[in-house]
Formats: C-alpha cells, structure tokens, sequence
C-alpha cells in the first residue's frame, strides 16, 4: 500500500493495528502505530527510513509494488533504531550498492545492529543532495531521541521529514491529522512527548529555534510514526515548544501501591480533600500496580504535585512503586513538587526512601509527607486531610 502524499511524495510504510507494546515490554501503545517510510520521486529517487524488522518481507514487497527497486537511488536513514531500520537489510539485498545516507552515530549503530558494510554516506547539518528539481537537506538532532538522529527537508514540496519528532503510536486508516480524531491524536502525542522526549525537552526547543532560523517554508511534517501534520504543521511545533518548557496544568496525580487497603484509604482521603479544598483543580488517583505506567506518566507530566504512597515491606517499599520511581529518575522532570505518603505495621521506612527516590528524580520535596500506623482509622483520616490542607499553597 502506498498513499500519495503530494508532489510524488508517497508513504510507503507499514500500519501495525496489533501492537501494543512497544521498546521491548517499555511503552504502552493502546491504539497500535505505523511505520513510516516515505519514497520520493524526482529525477532521482530517494527512500526515507524503512521500518521494523517483522515487517521486512511485507514492507519491501509492497515497496516494490509502489517503484521498481532499482530505480531507488538514495537510501536516507533518519535514525538507526530497529522499528525505523529493521526492514534495511531486507532492502539491501535487492539494491546492495545504493548509498544509505545518515550521520556518522547512524553509521556506528547500523554496523552494529545489522554487522553490514553498505556505501555509508555520512551527512551533517545543511548538507544537501540533489534530487533534479527539489534538494533534501539534512538536519542533525542529537538525542531526539538517539544520538545517530537526523531529519531532512524537502525544497520545492515544503516538507519535513521528522524522524520521532512530532510523532504518536496511532494506527489510523488515513495518514493526516485532520481526519482522525483529535482527541485520540492529541492524546497519543502528549504520551508520546512525556515518555520519549521529557529528558531531551531543552534539545527539543533548541532544535525546533535552529530549524525557524533556516527560513525554511513548511506545509507537510512527516513523523515516523501516526500521521502527517498537514493541516496547520505549526500546531503541533507550536505544542512541543509548550511541552518543552517545563510543562504543566492545573492538576495533581495522587500515586500509591497498597498491600492491603491502608495506603489506599490514604491516597483517597487525600485527593478528596484536594479537590474540595481547590476549586477548578484536576486530581486523578491510580494504583501504579493495576494500571499502565506510560498513561501514569503522562498524568505526572501534566501535574503540578505527585503525591506518591506505598506500604513499608521488608524495610522497603512495594516494587511497582519503587519501579515507577525509577522511570521518572530517567525522564527528569523539572518544575513539579512532590510529597510521600504511606501505611506500615512495624518499622515504616518507606516513608523515607520515597521522599528520597523523589528528590533523586528531580521533584521538589513539599514535606517530611504523611505515614500512619496499620489501617488509619478516622483520626488518621483526618492526618491525612490535614496534610492535604497544608499542601494547598503549593496550588
């Protein structure tokens, strides 16, 4: 299957409706995604990324369906990683001569992963390969999200082609933002940005600053995953700018674990108090053990305040908690406060090694936070309201 995307642009890549786990078991991806590989035909043609490697029999069949491969005449990886470049050795072994244009960390991670030596071109900012009537020029992206990443620009179409930047995991039946539903899109995207790009946002808003300073025109962008932004591109840069700076809304995530129901009461006692004490504020409350971590994440990441709880066991605190402290530890958020809460039946550190798993991940620690003895009873209840009320002016 191919689509037209305009002025012999096409998509060419592979729509996975099935998937639901993404970066090994790491990332949650409810509504599936897409692997985009864009083909473009002027007097010569150039082929931008593939995709993951499952799909290879299926992507270079279709491909073939689409152009004759050997009228391809540049291959251009954006970025090594297997859902973007697994289907490439499938590819070279119709065309091995044609040159794969990427940067040089590009080139360290394709000899890695796939141990071939192709006709590597090695491409750097404003570099620029002529394809007759148009040029694509090359853009390095360090660490968005990889450091071999790139994106290019088509001349004459107005198009850029993005790479991980301004992406969603969203399988649709059409490829264009207009046409699917907004708030699946824009759900899948400020996902995306919270679990992938939070620890690059500071690249991300030098990036997009670098890119206006060229003066380049800008009608299409083509992501490697989701759709193509092409009514009004500029919202979605204009959301990434927003997103980058230390993002957040009116709202507090109440997190927590519970062994068997205490922690729990706690974790409501405080997100009823919160919202009755706060008018206009958004509380939303999970067990991080029942539900995904990505879509907890992205709460986190639309959050003011965490207020984050677990049972004390073994001197310690439950695993998923202790496991989600790690995640955030590398997404880095910044500007957001955070306290602890928990139960306990003997010793009661967890307490403790929650306020410093906190502070380790970046969040500014509101108090000592809150800690009651076995299940707490309505003396304990109103502890917990209380300390709910006492974090009103972080608000």
């Amino acid at each position: 299957m191919s689509i037209m995307l305009k002025d012999n642009v096409h998509w060419v890549g592979v729509t996975d409706w099935s998937l639901r786990k993404f970066h090994g078991e790491e990332y949650s991806t409810h509504r599936g995604s897409t692997y985009n590989s864009y083909l473009v035909q002027d007097e010569k043609t150039a082929l931008i990324d593939t995709a993951w490697g499952p799909f290879a029999r299926q992507y270079v069949e279709n491909l073939a369906r689409t152009v004759d491969l050997d009228r391809i005449d540049f291959v251009v990886a954006n970025h090594g990683e297997p859902d973007h470049s697994g289907a490439l050795p499938e590819l070279m072994r119709h065309i091995p001569n044609r040159p794969v244009y990427c940067t040089a960390n590009a080139v360290k991670s394709l000899k890695g992963q796939y141990h071939a030596d192709w006709n590597f071109q090695v491409v750097k900012t404003g570099d620029r390969l002529s394809l007759g009537s148009r040029e694509l020029i090359f853009i390095e992206a360090p660490m968005l999200h990889w450091p071999d990443t790139m994106f290019c620009y088509l001349t004459g179409s107005s198009i850029l082609f993005s790479n991980d930047a301004f992406g969603q995991h969203l399988a649709s039946e059409t490829m264009y933002n207009d046409l699917v539903d907004q708030c699946e899109l824009w759900q899948e995207a400020i996902k995306y940005y919270a679990n992938i790009l939070t620890p690059f946002s500071r690249l991300v808003e030098k990036k997009i600053m670098d890119f206006a300073a060229l003066s380049l025109p800008l009608d299409m962008i083509c992501p490697s995953h989701g759709v193509v932004w092409r009514d009004n591109p500029m919202q979605v840069v204009a959301q990434y700018l927003e997103w980058a700076k230390d993002y957040q809304e009116n709202q507090v995530t109440v997190v927590y674990d519970s062994m068997w129901g205490a922690t729990r009461a706690m974790a409501d006692a405080l997100a009823q108090t919160l919202a009755a004490e706060v008018p206009g504020l958004a509380v939303k409350v999970f067990n991080i053990a029942k539900q995904d971590k990505n879509d907890v994440i992205t709460e986190v990441f639309k959050s003011k305040v965490l207020l984050l709880g677990s049972s004390t066991i073994n001197r310690g605190i439950l695993s998923a908690v202790a496991a989600f402290l790690e995640e955030m530890r590398g997404l880095g958020f910044k500007n957001k406060k955070a306290a602890a809460f928990g139960s306990y039946g003997w010793s009661g550190e967890g307490l403790r090694q929650i306020s410093e798993g906190l502070k380790g991940a970046g969040f500014e620690v509101l108090s000592e936070g809150v800690r009651e003895l076995w299940k707490p009873d309505a003396a304990g209840l109103d502890r917990c309201r209380e300390f709910a009320r006492s974090l009103v002016p972080a608000l």
